[in-house]
């Protein structure tokens, strides 16, 4: 750590750089770059700068890169008030005040028993502080301006360019609002949302609509601008965009749906388009797009929580579907695909698909006890579902599958109450539609099971 002495040479403040004994001089350090300033001279700050409130800027400025010299030991934070003890070591006088209010008469650092208990302020490194945060404040509020005026800029230009030079225009605004809050406040404030949305109709091409909608994803939209994205000529487009645009639009369409079902306007007949459940499914399916698998999962699972939708999905085939891609799922995909199987088991035409699709028994009771609490409580539910409805059929599939040994498990686990009484009900049920001697034998732990 960079080490102040205590003393002054010439007038200036001296810095201990390193084990090698280098002594410079505060002002000569900035200028050769050894605290990372943005130039020299910064011991004299400008009156604009000293008008500048410190605790705001230390508060709004990356620290990551602030230089050692700067940091008090105690809290690792940057110094407002520094003070310097006797010892040469320098901190920031509420800490090292509250160090001494414990009892301690020793220097944090050193742990030398202090010989004087003066606090010298630190004026030279408190100037030398507050000028190079100015300089990185002022660089920062620059660039958000020159961010601001740009974004402002292109979103003046949209209202008067056509073709290729309005997809470059919104390609460049989605650029600038994607990397930078203050652009997303600029669009915000210059009804910018507005502009976007007058874009979105029944004759726009897939490639302004993809640009824009990407735009639009990364705002934070008020109820007026949801109501205008939730008429059916723009809802029609994202369907459209859903079932034959790119990855990257089809990744964004699903989320901007889900922003829009956060409203109490949004009814259910704009999601129970078999065109929009079928383009989320193909989503799901396409592996070569991790990214659109999530987020077609999350947008199945927002859909199903309305029950009117539920036999919607059934429909389309997706319970087989999902049952099939369960093995290839990661945790997370897994834990929302279980969250659909189960949600549509709830209701009859649901509990028939599942009992029906060949691999839902193998592939649900495999998850038992592997992933997560609630994955296995998820799992547990779906099973039950199924052996409920056909127990003779069911339960002799389930225990051939290993699902009495998986049961005594979780029987055995650490799981939740409920989860271990639902395993026994279960284990019940299949225990009385098998016989009694294969059950024990299928159980693979006779020993516990007696």
């Amino acid at each position: 750590m960079h080490q102040l002495d205590s003393h002054r040479r010439g007038g200036n403040m001296k810095l201990q750089v390193g084990s090698g004994g280098q002594v410079l001089d505060l002002e000569t350090a900035v200028k050769d770059g050894i605290l990372g300033g943005i130039g020299g001279g910064l011991i004299c700050s400008s009156v604009a700068d000293k008008k500048l409130d410190l605790k705001k800027m230390i508060e709004e400025v990356e620290t990551v890169e602030v230089p050692s010299v700067f940091i008090c030991p105690i809290s690792l934070d940057p110094m407002q008030d520094p003070v310097t003890l006797c010892t040469g070591q320098t901190y920031e006088r509420a800490n090292i005040m509250k160090w001494f209010s414990l009892g301690h008469d020793t220097c944090p650092t050193t742990m030398q028993e202090l010989w004087d208990d003066m606090l010298t302020p630190n004026r030279t490194l408190q100037q030398l502080i507050h000028s190079w945060f100015s300089q990185k404040y002022l660089a920062m509020k620059k660039r958000s301006e020159d961010v601001q005026g740009r974004a402002i800029e292109l979103l003046e230009n949209l209202k008067k360019v056509k073709g290729q030079a309005r997809v470059q225009s919104l390609k460049d605004l989605k650029q600038v609002v994607t990397a930078h809050s203050v652009a997303k406040k600029a669009m915000l404030d210059n009804n910018g949302v507005d502009v976007i949305c007058s874009l979105l109709g029944p004759f726009t091409s897939h490639v302004v609509g993809s640009e824009a909608i990407g735009i639009l994803v990364n705002l934070d939209l008020d109820s007026s601008s949801k109501s205008n994205l939730r008429r059916p000529s723009k809802i029609s487009l994202l369907v459209d965009m859903l079932n034959e645009g790119s990855i990257e639009a089809k990744i964004n369409c699903t989320r901007l749906i889900e922003m829009l079902m956060q409203g109490e306007d949004f009814g259910s007949e704009n999601l129970s388009s078999l065109s929009l459940l079928v383009a989320l499914l193909r989503l799901v399916k396409d592996k070569r797009h991790p990214d659109g698998v999530l987020a077609g999962l999350r947008m199945i699972k927002s859909i199903c929580s309305l029950e009117l939708i539920r036999n919607s999905v059934v429909s389309i085939g997706a319970i087989p579907q999902l049952v099939e891609l369960l093995p290839s799922f990661n945790k997370e995909c897994l834990e929302l695909a279980l969250f659909i199987l189960e949600v549509l088991s709830t209701i009859p035409e649901g509990k028939l698909a599942l009992k029906d699709c060949t691999n839902t028994i193998p592939n649900v009771v495999n998850l038992l006890m592997k992933v997560s609490e609630s994955s296995t409580q998820l799992a547990l539910s779906i099973l039950w579902a199924v052996c409920k409805l056909a127990p003779e059929e069911c339960a002799a599939l389930a225990v051939e599958a290993g699902l009495a040994a998986k049961l005594l498990l979780v029987i055995q686990s650490g799981y939740d109450t409920s989860l271990k009484q639902r395993s026994a009900e279960l284990l019940k049920l299949c225990s009385l539609n098998y016989s009694a001697t294969l059950f024990i034998s299928k159980c693979k732990l006779t020993r516990t099971m007696q």
